[in-house]
């Protein structure tokens, strides 16, 4: 048997064939990709066609939006807010440039939350004041203090009050603040990552968007808005610059300057994310440092006054003990008593 198939090998016509075989195989090989086509136009079609596509849910999500923000506003119209607001020209009196950049970095955008929050700041002093004089006067809330006295604790109460949406809309924005810049240096080495790759831009940024959410609802939110405005704005310059100032962070001002030059002098922008995320590592590391090396003056309080008290009772209370048990330091002992 196997001397048949040693004969069977070693034929001349058999080995003819193969080599015949392996020729038309690399041949076919060698010509196949010139028979595929220009794969770089099918591959910049396919671009197109994605980015069409990502433009035109962009714009109907847009207008979705939108048309909930007209029945959000119609709403408030049937509740009076907005009727009241522009009758008492609160705009004019209490809004102004920092108070609309203020809203836009605690995230509320329009001109809804500007009316709710002049309506607020207009209603909620007398509210307080009322609460206040229903406590103390109705109530009686300090009791051992004069009329004088409790009515200006009311009028203190009524200026909380007026500067209570102040400190909501502080509160929101330093909260939204801390959570992106503690998800930026991620989503600035995800998006290396997907420029570096091949990918635009705008793919880069959508593809942050869906991976950063799960670490940080509002950078996502941030993300998805300014992949909307490069669709649509007439300078992308504009959109870079609309994502600094919503955020109010310096971090996030350089990488929009830094695409902003890469736009404007075609530098590669893969280089400067590489530079700005490093930065953006090294001064989240700063920033944990500064609160470890505040951590033990903080500690200092809490020590004297639940620590050291345990720490001394634990210590000195056998000594206390056994001296109770004598008598005091110059005391015999039980036995000098019953003596």
């Amino acid at each position: 048997m196997t001397a048949h198939v040693v004969k069977a090998i070693t034929d001349p016509a058999f080995l003819i064939a193969l080599l015949v075989g392996i020729a038309v195989f690399a041949t076919f090989f060698t010509i196949m990709p010139s028979l595929s086509g220009n794969t770089l136009k099918t591959r910049m079609k396919s671009v197109a066609l994605e980015r069409d596509e990502l433009r035109a849910r962009q714009r109907a999500r847009l207008a979705v939006e939108a048309d909930r923000r007209r029945k959000g506003l119609r709403e408030e119209q049937s509740l009076g807010m907005r009727a009241i607001v522009d009758r008492l020209d609160l705009r004019r009196a209490l809004a102004d440039d920092k108070t609309l950049a203020k809203l836009k970095v605690a995230g509320f955008r329009g001109q809804n939350p500007l009316t709710r929050f002049l309506f607020f700041r207009l209603v909620l002093p007398f509210v307080f004041f009322a609460v206040a004089l229903v406590y103390l006067f109705m109530l009686g809330g300090l009791p051992e203090q004069p009329p004088f006295i409790r009515f200006f604790v009311s009028v203190v109460c009524a200026y909380a009050g007026f500067y209570a949406p102040v400190l909501y809309v502080n509160n929101r924005a330093t909260k939204r603040k801390q959570s992106i810049q503690m998800a930026w240096p991620d989503a600035l080495d995800l998006m290396l990552i997907c420029v570096e790759s091949g990918m635009s831009v705008e793919a880069a940024i959508k593809k942050v968007a869906d991976e950063i959410c799960g670490q940080s609802v509002a950078l996502a939110e941030e993300f998805i808005l300014t992949n909307a405005e490069l669709s649509y704005l007439p300078e992308r310059k504009q959109a870079y610059e609309n994502l600094s100032n919503r955020t109010g962070l310096d971090s996030v001002k350089s990488v929009s300057q830094a695409l902003v030059q890469a736009e404007r002098y075609g530098t590669p922008v893969a280089h400067a994310l590489r530079v700005l995320a490093s930065e953006s590592r090294d001064m989240r590391m700063t920033a944990a440092e500064k609160k470890a090396a505040a951590l033990p003056p903080k500690l200092t309080v809490p020590m004297i006054l639940f620590f050291l008290p345990v720490l001394f009772a634990i210590i000195l209370g056998p000594a206390g003990i056994q001296l109770s048990q004598r008598g005091g330091f110059f005391g015999d002992g039980p036995q000098s008593t019953q003596e």
